[in-house]
């Protein structure tokens, strides 16, 4: 039965490889669709780990989250250092890493902070930061690159750069060029946004700002001048905490939610990550809806060749009778054409999404820092395969049932 199967589909080659091509595209964005839904979500939550609160100038929380983390969008305001350092004294609290952003460096941004950033920075399950070459930032101009940085720039250790003012993009007119840094590491891979940052202390951030105000330079300081100035930061954009125990969370939280020196917000990332997933889930769904009846179409277009070419095999069904083949074998060729073409297309499907995700990884880590690789298929991605496979099958059944009917009609006369 699979032979004949075979050497008929192969005898309809034209028309049989038009469908399976429209089955194996429909199945690829529906699978595809999937993959990058889930990965997406994946590589979003491997981002962080072990940090409890994310604390920030008062906004919504996937801002702040946004922001802080994913260094996507930009903060509604800044923090007193002040603040900070009183808040980091709280009972409960383990350790904080300080964040200043809003400076770049050829469309990378770059992030101040101190040395507890590479002690407690935790991604993935749990992970340290490691550095593959060099050590942390000692100096005052002294930079670490994230990974990708490093390889997309062509950095390496004793290099000097410059930083721009403003998180701008590739090109930048208003540069810290009086103040070049000195590469002195580079962090290992982590596929987070870690990989397209660079990494400088407090004091840095606030010596490559001496002489600006409102955005533009009033008067220049050299490197050498700055290095005399008392460079103890003045404000920061957002710090990530730590707790000694799970069970002070919400007391912390509330503490620094009800903070009356100035407006902050403590969110525990985890939640935040759930409310965006929640805002975006309906166009996830769209688009989920809109690949389904993609899906749909190929099956229908598989479904009407089967029965336009049920007139042309009348005689074909005719000659398997006079050989011997009875109706249930002729139900049984039609319906098992339609379950290959399916199982086919669903695997060709599969392969080609997972080729197409592979093609995109390098777009969407750049612009949007999502982590696309290839893997195993997740049990999401596996029911698909499986409800397509039983849709192409079913769909197999009505010119399997019609086929069946005519040979009981016709006997061995073919009708003209």
């Amino acid at each position: 039965m699979l032979t004949l199967m075979a050497r008929s589909l192969s005898n309809r080659r034209t028309s049989v490889g038009l469908t399976l091509l429209v089955i194996t595209l429909s199945v690829a964005l529906f699978i595809g669709v999937e993959m990058v839904r889930t990965q997406a979500r994946q590589s979003f939550a491997n981002t962080i780990s072990g940090t409890d609160l994310v604390v920030g100038a008062r906004s919504g929380s996937i801002n702040l989250l946004l922001y802080s983390v994913f260094r996507l969008g930009d903060a509604t305001n800044n923090i007193g250092y002040d603040t900070y350092r009183r808040l980091a004294s709280t009972k409960g609290i383990a350790w904080t890493i300080p964040l200043s952003l809003g400076d770049s460096h050829r469309g990378y941004r770059v992030v101040g902070t101190n040395l507890d950033y590479f002690r407690y920075y935790r991604f993935g399950q749990g992970q340290s930061l490691s550095l593959a070459k060099g050590a942390p930032f000692s100096g005052l101009f002294e930079v670490v690159l994230g990974s990708e940085v490093a390889a997309k720039l062509g950095y390496q250790l004793e290099d000097e750069l410059v930083l721009a003012h403003g998180a701008g993009g590739s090109v930048s007119f208003s540069k810290h060029d009086e103040m070049p840094f000195r590469v002195v590491g580079v962090l290992a891979p982590t596929g987070t946004p870690v990989d397209r940052s660079l990494h400088v202390s407090l004091e840095a951030i606030e010596a490559i700002h001496l002489g600006w105000q409102g955005g533009s330079r009033r008067y220049a300081v050299s490197g050498e001048q700055a290095a005399e100035y008392d460079l103890t930061p003045k404000t920061l954009t957002a710090f990530l905490v730590g707790l000694d125990s799970k069970l002070q969370l919400l007391g912390v939280q509330r503490a620094i939610n009800t903070n009356r020196s100035e407006p902050l917000s403590a969110i525990l990332p985890g939640l935040a990550l759930s409310q965006l997933w929640a805002l975006l889930s309906q166009g996830e769904r769209a688009l989920a809806i809109v690949s389904g009846f993609v899906v749909a179409v190929g099956l229908i277009g598989m479904l009407t060749t089967l029965l336009a070419s049920l007139g042309e095999r009348r005689r074909e069904m005719a000659i398997l009778r006079a050989m011997g083949a009875g109706p249930r074998h002729i139900f049984l060729l039609l319906w098992g054409e339609a379950a290959l073409l399916s199982l086919v297309g669903t695997l060709l499907g599969y392969l080609l999404a997972q080729l197409g995700v592979l093609a995109l990884s390098p777009w969407a880590r750049s612009n949007y820092g999502l982590e696309l690789s290839l893997g195993l298929p997740a049990n999401s991605v596996l029911w698909m395969m499986v409800a397509v496979q039983i849709a192409g099958s079913l769909a197999g059944v009505l010119p399997a049932w019609r086929a069946y009917r005519q040979t009981l009609n016709d006997g061995l006369t073919q009708r003209l």
